[in-house]
């Protein structure tokens, strides 16, 4: 189960698409928790999930915002923040 460990990452969606691909889900009309959730697994195999948190609005694909990176441990998701970025 993937949870909030504070790691995050500031990005936009496209930004997002090109390093990762599209969204596993997207609903962004801004009416729940999340518009864009992508689920990945990093080098070492751990799951985790790159999703934005609460903006509660339609976001823009080029708008840089924070995203949560969501895994088992911190220690993985900050790993997954390091894979990211170098994507990025």
């Amino acid at each position: 189960m993937s949870s909030f460990h504070g790691t995050t990452i500031n990005t936009t969606v496209n930004k997002l698409i090109k390093a990762i691909g599209e969204p596993d889900e997207e609903n962004n009309s801004g009416e729940d928790k999340t518009n864009f959730d992508w689920y990945n697994l990093t080098l070492a195999g751990h799951k985790v999930t790159v999703y934005d948190w609460k903006e509660y609005r339609r976001i823009s694909k080029d708008e840089i915002i924070e995203w949560h990176i969501g895994g088992e441990s911190e220690k993985e998701t900050y790993e997954a923040k390091q894979e990211l970025q170098k994507l990025l």
